[in-house]
C-alpha cells in the first residue's frame, strides 16, 4: 500500500480521481446511517404531545449537537493516521445503536437514536482532514460536497426501499439499510486512508494543516470573534432550514401529490448536486485566495437571494412545485456548500492562519444544530394548524431575507479586516 501511497503524491491527475471516487462514495454511503429513518413518516404516533417523527428528529439533533461539541477537540486535535480507524469504529457504534431502536419500544427508543448520532456527528470533519490543505481541496471537497446532497436522497430512496421491497418496518428499516451500507461503506474508508498527505507545493499553495490544541482554538476565535459570531448565526439559519428540508421532503412532497414515488428525492438532487459541483469546482482555477474568498461570499448571498426568489415564483404559479423545489435546492445548497467547506478553507488561507477546516465547521455545527431544535419545536407547538408545506414556504422567506442581510455584513467586516492586514504590511 506505500507503492499506492507514494504513486498518488507523485501523480497529480491519478491522485484528484482517486480521492475524489473515494470521498464521493464514502459519504454517499455513510448518509443512511445518518438520513435514512426519514424516509418513514411515524404519522400515528405522538408521545408528550409532539409527533413522533418530531421527537426522533430532536434526539439525534441533539446527538449531533453533543458530538460537534466534543468534536470541536476529538476532530481538530485527531492525527491523519488515526481517521480512518476512526470512521469505522464510528460506523460500527452507529449501526449497534440502530439494532437497539427497533428492540426497544417507543418512545424509549429514542435515546438510541440519541446514541447513534454521537459518533456520527465527526464524519464530515475527518473526511474534510483527508482533503484540505490541497492546491485542488475545491475540486476535492466540490465531489464531496455533490455525494451529501445527493446522499440525503439516496438515504430516503434506500429507506423508502427497504419498507416497501423488503417490507421492512418503520423502526427495522434504518438498522437493515445501515447493514446494506456496512461492507461497501468499509471498502471505501480503507481506500480513503490510501491518500497520502498534502505535499510541499500544497503547503505554500495553502497553508499548512495542523492538528490544533486547545491554546490554537482560543487564539484563533479571538483573532475572529465577530466575523465567526455573524457567521455562526447565518450558519445557524442555513443549517435549521436544511435540515427541515430534508427531514420533512417526505412530508412536503406528499402534500404536493408525489408521496408515492420514492425516487423523487433522488431525481431532484441530481441537477443540483451537478450544478454546485460545477460551481464549486470551477473555483480550483481561482489562484489568488483572497479573491477566492470574495466570490464564495457572493455565491453565498445568491444562494439566499434564491431560496426566496424561487418561492415567490412558485406562489405566483410561475414554477412547477418540481421546478421551485429544485431551484430552491439550488439556492440553499449554493449558500450551505460554500459555507460547509470551501468558506473556510479560503479563509485559512486568505488570511495566512494554520488550523484545520474541521475544528471550524465543527464549531460552527455545534451551534447550528441546536437552532433546528428550537425550529421543530415551533413548528408542533405554535404552529401546529399549519402543514409542512405552508410552514416550508414561511421559512423560507425568512432565511433567505435574513440570511443575506447577515453575510452582506460578515463581507464588509472581513474586508475591513483584510484591509488593516494590508496596511499593517505595508508600514
Amino acid at each position: 500500500m506505500q507503492k499506492l501511497k507514494a504513486y498518488l503524491a507523485d501523480n497529480s491527475l491519478p491522485f484528484t480521481l482517486f480521492t475524489s471516487l473515494a470521498a464521493f462514495f464514502t459519504y454517499l454511503l455513510f448518509y443512511p446511517f445518518r438520513r435514512a429513518y426519514t424516509a418513514a413518516t411515524y404519522e400515528e404516533l405522538f408521545f408528550f404531545g409532539v409527533n413522533y417523527k418530531i421527537l426522533i428528529i430532536t434526539a439525534q439533533v441533539l446527538g449531533f449537537a453533543v458530538s460537534k461539541g466534543l468534536g470541536i477537540k476529538y476532530v481538530s486535535e485527531m492525527q491523519p493516521a488515526n481517521r480512518a480507524r476512526n470512521l469505522i469504529i464510528i460506523i460500527l457504534l452507529s449501526w449497534l445503536c440502530y439494532l437497539f431502536f427497533a428492540l426497544v419500544p417507543a418512545p424509549y427508543n429514542l435515546f438510541f437514536i440519541f446514541l447513534a448520532s454521537l459518533p456520527l456527528g465527526m464524519v464530515y470533519g475527518i473526511m474534510l482532514g483527508f482533503l484540505e490543505g490541497r492546491r485542488v481541496t475545491d475540486l476535492l471537497v466540490a465531489v464531496l460536497t455533490a455525494s451529501f446532497i445527493m446522499g440525503s436522497g439516496f438515504a430516503k430512496s434506500i429507506g423508502k426501499w427497504v419498507m416497501t421491497t423488503l417490507e421492512v418496518s418503520e423502526f427495522w428499516m434504518p438498522f437493515v439499510a445501515c447493514a446494506i451500507m456496512l461492507i461497501p461503506f468499509s471498502l471505501c474508508v480503507w481506500l480513503m486512508g490510501q491518500i497520502p498527505p498534502p505535499n510541499m507545493a500544497d503547503k505554500a499553495s495553502r497553508s499548512e494543516r495542523k492538528p490544533m490544541q486547545k491554546e490554537d482554538r482560543r487564539a484563533f476565535i479571538k483573532k475572529f470573534t465577530l466575523s465567526l459570531t455573524i457567521f455562526v448565526i447565518s450558519y445557524i439559519l442555513l443549517t435549521t432550514f436544511r435540515e427541515f428540508r430534508d427531514n420533512f421532503a417526505p412530508e412536503i412532497w406528499k402534500t404536493l401529490g408525489y408521496g408515492n414515488n420514492s425516487a423523487i428525492f433522488t431525481q431532484t438532487e441530481i441537477p443540483i448536486a451537478i450544478t454546485v459541483l460545477v460551481m464549486m469546482a470551477a473555483m480550483r482555477w481561482v489562484q489568488n485566495n483572497y479573491k477566492a474568498f470574495v466570490i464564495i461570499e457572493c455565491v453565498m448571498l445568491l444562494g439566499g437571494a434564491l431560496i426566496g426568489i424561487s418561492t415567490l415564483l412558485y406562489q405566483q404559479g410561475i414554477l412547477s412545485p418540481v421546478s421551485w423545489l429544485t431551484l430552491l435546492g439550488l439556492g440553499l445548497y449554493m449558500a450551505y456548500a460554500m459555507c460547509n467547506s470551501l468558506y473556510f478553507e479560503r479563509m485559512i488561507a486568505a488570511f495566512k492562519e494554520s488550523g484545520t477546516v474541521g475544528f471550524m465547521i465543527t464549531f460552527a455545527d455545534y451551534y447550528a444544530y441546536l437552532g433546528s431544535i428550537l425550529v421543530l419545536f415551533y413548528k408542533n407547538f405554535f404552529q401546529k394548524s399549519i402543514n409542512y408545506h405552508e410552514f416550508f414556504i414561511y421559512l423560507s422567506y425568512t432565511i433567505s431575507v435574513i440570511y443575506m442581510i447577515l453575510v452582506a455584513l460578515s463581507m464588509w467586516n472581513l474586508k475591513v479586516y483584510h484591509d488593516f492586514l494590508n496596511r499593517m504590511k505595508e508600514k
